[in-house]
């Protein structure tokens, strides 16, 4: 019976992609234990993948090194007695812990001089596996096996008791159908579409019969504010009111969901429900939404993608030029 230890990224979205991995650890090994060090602010993704058996908290912050702290984690994990550890970022932090834990085989990519920290090293053909969530499935296989396709998807699971408690809680009315815009995009400005957009989206929707949640962290507040007030407060304004989780089991209640390139994004895709994914200086090509039910959205403009987190021609057209109306009309296709 092995028992895994993977080192999560500290995205949502990719975080989710690294499902399909875990999958395929269970299938093979059904008796294995697959416990997650990961950031506290992905882990209720985790808590709802029924392939992890525990998430054990990463107290370490972006760019934190804290050595000695890393060590006496290190010596904790050591007593759990793992076989084998999985690093998924590639930065050589994330290694220090599970070398530290003795852990036997430690397997990750080539990068950052992990060559010591690391003893299962892996080389990425970066042309042969283009998606985020195929490399981590390489970690399944092998070393220079071929990686078995098609992957499973991602699939969360929702908590039906929490859902119905956050729904009295908020006083909401999922027998309405229901849009869900997610208008946050962690990254920065450049992966947002404009809020004068998703404001004339939601008049469009309340106009049909529908009815528009707004959901989001605590950041994406004052865009969600922004929305509302455009659209003349005929939106559900839920940013900011709930977790991760929650947020999560709203979002099942979704007839549609309208989403910036995201880490709810993501959550939508894994809770299969039809999407529109809107794309401006970013791209689609490694890191899709993985859903039948999703719709890739974007201009393919010539400056675009630009992968910046401004736009560095001051026009923004990736996404200002992206009309509600198109929007509207693929989601029409996959209602």
């Amino acid at each position: 019976m092995p028992k895994f230890l993977i080192i999560a990224p500290s995205w949502i979205g990719d975080t989710i992609l690294a499902q399909p991995l875990f999958m395929r650890l269970r299938a093979r090994h059904p008796d294995c234990t697959i416990d997650v060090f990961a950031p506290r602010w992905v882990a209720p993704v985790l808590l709802r993948m029924p392939e992890v058996s525990e998430v054990i908290d990463n107290p370490f912050g972006h760019g934190e090194l804290r050595l000695l702290d890393r060590w006496r984690v290190g010596r904790e994990l050591k007593r759990r007695g793992y076989d084998s550890a999985i690093v998924l970022p590639n930065s050589l932090k994330s290694a220090l812990v599970p070398f530290f834990a003795g852990i036997p085989v430690r397997t990750g990519f080539v990068g950052e001089g992990r060559y010591g920290l690391l003893n299962d090293t892996r080389k990425l053909e970066e042309n042969a596996f283009p998606l985020m969530v195929e490399r981590y499935a390489l970690f399944a296989e092998a070393p220079g096996a071929t990686l078995q396709r098609p992957l499973p998807r991602p699939r969360l699971s929702i908590d039906p008791r929490a859902l119905v408690a956050i729904v009295l809680g908020l006083d909401l009315d999922p027998s309405e159908p229901v849009v869900v815009f997610c208008p946050g995009a962690e990254y920065g400005p450049a992966k947002r579409w404009p809020a004068e957009h998703f404001a004339a989206l939601a008049r469009r929707y309340v106009a049909s019969g529908h009815q528009v949640w707004l959901l989001g962290s605590k950041k994406d507040a004052p865009v969600g504010a922004e929305i509302n007030e455009l659209a003349g407060g005929i939106c559900r304004d839920l940013t900011g009111q709930t977790g991760l989780a929650e947020v999560i089991d709203l979002m099942s209640c979704a007839r549609l969901v309208v989403s910036n390139d995201s880490g709810l994004m993501h959550v939508g895709a894994a809770l299969d429900r039809p999407m529109a994914a809107l794309y401006g200086s970013s791209s689609a090509a490694h890191t899709p939404p993985l859903s039948n039910k999703a719709r890739v959205i974007s201009l393919h403009l010539e400056c675009s993608p630009c992968f910046q987190r401004e736009c560095p021609l001051g026009h923004f057209n990736c996404m200002r030029e992206l009309k509600p109306a198109l929007v509207e009309e693929a989601l029409r296709d996959i209602a």
